[in-house]
């Protein structure tokens, strides 16, 4: 039987994003008689246990903690140190590790948070395979500054790997700019399509509009984005002011910037439009998506972006720019004519685009119908997790062969 340690940030059941969701949905479709794994993740709560199996992944806890702290405790003295002191106390902890347990392959999952330590392991344990995925969300310019104090450590997370498992086209090619010479194959993030298809009674989806004061008559954007400046809610809320007075903005997610977001609905005078409704569980996004008229996110950036698939797995319209990942499965029938058309493009910082894109939406109930029926029908063929999941198995098989 192969063992595998995984280099993870964080790991279930806090503090869960879309790197986290890719490896519990890889690791519970492969037979533990296959693969048996193991993680090194930061702690943070001294709630969790040290060491526990959190579905067909041994996870090993490290570093300080607090009394259940918040997301917004972890970018906070002290733990916002944690993210620095992982990079060598998860070396040394997967040494330890390796010591016991004679892993034939370790998996960093992205290279701004794990590859250093994945990297320092591969320098004192070479016949270690190596397996990074790149799922950053982030320019990689904004990555590659931040890395600067650790430059050649970064660059040897690239080097060293054996394998690359990009999510995207455009990560592969960061991936290649950085070093990496060996076998590369993108393999995207996916989604639990039944779980997104499922359909809702127009009882519940009125339900989710009364909510919020809003009525089948009213016209519903939404977006699941975390409050930050690259998912660029900002220029959302910006549309608006271009768009008729029943066309409302409804708000899932935290973050940084939502003060900031708050104070450009208000100086827009747009308080009774714009829905700020925090964080909704992974059980309810398919009946808030499916209540609402479109999903937009016109990302600054985005490494591939699992919300866009979800939109589309749930029959919505998408408004969306065509940065970074997002171009490997949105395509406008304007800016890609040779595509099928799957989604609106509009350019980054472009609220006029936006309301323009929304306009047709609205006015174009056909052609919607089409574009929504070729997006759900590319993510069954291509964003399926059972499919996902069995690339990810040939992947480990080649490497720890």
């Amino acid at each position: 039987m192969k063992k595998i340690l995984i280099f993870s940030l964080n790991y279930y059941p806090r503090f869960i994003g879309g790197a986290e969701v890719a490896i519990k949905e890889i690791t519970d479709r492969v037979s533990p008689d296959e693969i048996e794994f193991h993680m090194v993740a930061l702690r943070n709560d001294s709630n969790l246990l040290k060491d526990e199996k959190v579905g067909n992944v041994f996870v090993h806890r490290i570093g300080f903690t607090r009394d259940n702290p918040t997301i917004s405790d972890l970018n906070k003295f002290p733990l916002r140190l944690l993210k620095h002191w992982y990079q060598f106390g998860a070396f040394f902890a997967a040494l330890r590790l390796h010591k016991k347990y004679h892993f034939d392959c370790t998996w960093a999952m992205m290279a701004h948070s794990t590859g250093i330590p994945a990297g320092l392991l591969k320098t004192f344990k070479p016949n270690v395979k190596y397996l990074l995925t790149l799922q950053e969300g982030d320019p990689p310019e904004y990555i590659e500054k931040l890395a600067r104090p650790v430059w050649p450590l970064f660059k040897r997370a690239f080097t060293k790997a054996d394998a690359l498992q990009p999510i995207s086209t455009f990560l592969f090619n960061w991936g290649r700019r950085m070093g990496f010479k060996g076998e590369a194959e993108v393999i995207p993030n996916a989604v639990n399509i039944a779980h997104f298809s499922k359909e809702i009674s127009s009882d519940e989806r009125n339900k989710f509009r009364a909510k919020l004061g809003l009525t089948e008559n009213d016209f519903i954007l939404i977006t699941t984005s975390r409050l930050v400046n690259k998912n660029a809610v900002d220029d959302v809320i910006s549309s608006l002011v271009f768009l008729p007075e029943k066309v409302h903005f409804v708000v899932c997610g935290i973050g940084p910037d939502e003060e900031k977001l708050q104070e450009l609905t208000v100086k827009n005078n747009l308080q009774s439009r714009v829905h700020f409704i925090g964080q909704i569980g992974h059980d309810e996004l398919p009946k808030a998506l499916k209540s609402c008229d479109i999903f937009i996110r016109p990302s600054r950036s985005e490494g591939m972006g699992n919300s866009f698939i979800e939109a589309m797995a749930a029959g919505v319209p998408v408004i969306a720019t065509q940065e970074g990942g997002i171009a490997d499965f949105l395509f406008d029938a304007k800016k890609n004519p040779e595509k099928e058309t799957t989604g609106w493009a509009v350019d980054k910082d472009s609220p006029k685009q936006i309301a323009e894109a929304v306009k047709d939406i609205m006015e174009n109930s056909e052609k919607v119908a089409f574009v929504t029926a070729t997006a759900k029908k590319l993510v069954g063929e291509k964003y399926d997790w059972d499919t996902v999941a069995e690339k990810m198995k040939m992947v480990y098989n080649k490497l720890c062969k």
